[in-house]
């Protein structure tokens, strides 16, 4: 019978030895740590850029680096943005000479994430202002009201002066994905904003329940926001 080391050397895995130089392994590897890459679609994408022009490369490099030195959230509504305000919030400012601005910053359609406002903005349908949330409540998931964008969404309701354009607001819009943690997010500001008086709806429910609003079309979205009811 075999002793019991030589047993348990027998049962010991090794990893199996890669056929790449460690560099570019260590390419394949971060890539493939990125949401929705595969270990395949790594290796090509390290391919690419490893037989690819040098500017390729060193210009995605540089474009990475720029997004992280100089992306960060806008300081009214939470959206991604290379200045202290977002293009959309900067749409809502008057504009010199009493012209009005492009953007209603009363109206307020509240998001989970950038890529919701960026699917939103997309369809055309919606000229008032956003809050992005970056997140939803999860309990499970240990993710409370404190853990995401709540607290400025109030006080921009609270205080007219820290809204775009300084304007108050009159209506929050809830777009939050028809998930059971985006409908417990919904219920939770619900409640919230109802004890400040604020006028409070939700897009209509075109967007299919379990669904995500950066997949939705642009006519469902825009029978969404024609269609928004109050909560």
């Amino acid at each position: 019978m075999p002793n019991g080391s030589s047993s348990r050397r027998g049962s010991q895995r090794t990893a199996a030895p890669t056929p790449y130089p460690q560099s570019v392994q260590r390419a394949i590897d971060e890539l493939a740590a990125m949401p929705g890459i595969g270990r395949r679609t790594a290796e090509r994408l390290a391919f690419y850029l490893l037989k690819g022009k040098p500017e390729v490369a060193q210009s995605l490099a540089s474009a990475i680096g720029e997004m992280r030195t100089k992306a960060s959230p806008c300081t009214i509504c939470g959206n991604l943005a290379d200045e202290p305000l977002c293009r959309v919030c900067r749409a809502a400012v008057p504009l010199p000479g009493g012209e009005a601005p492009a953007r209603d910053a009363s109206v307020v359609l509240v998001v989970e994430q950038p890529r919701d406002l960026f699917a939103i903005e997309a369809s055309g349908a919606f000229k008032g202002v956003y809050h992005v949330l970056m997140g939803r409540l999860s309990p499970l998931e240990g993710v409370g009201p404190g853990d995401i964008n709540i607290a400025d969404l109030l006080a921009r309701v609270d205080d007219p002066k820290r809204n775009a354009g300084g304007l108050p607001v009159r209506e929050v819009i809830l777009g939050l994905n028809p998930t059971l943690e985006g409908d417990a997010t919904g219920l939770y500001l619900a409640e919230e904003l109802g004890k400040r008086g604020v006028s409070v709806s939700r897009l209509a429910r075109g967007l299919p329940s379990g669904g995500q609003i950066d997949w939705a079309s642009k006519a469902v979205l825009e029978d969404a926001i024609e269609g928004r009811r109050g909560f």
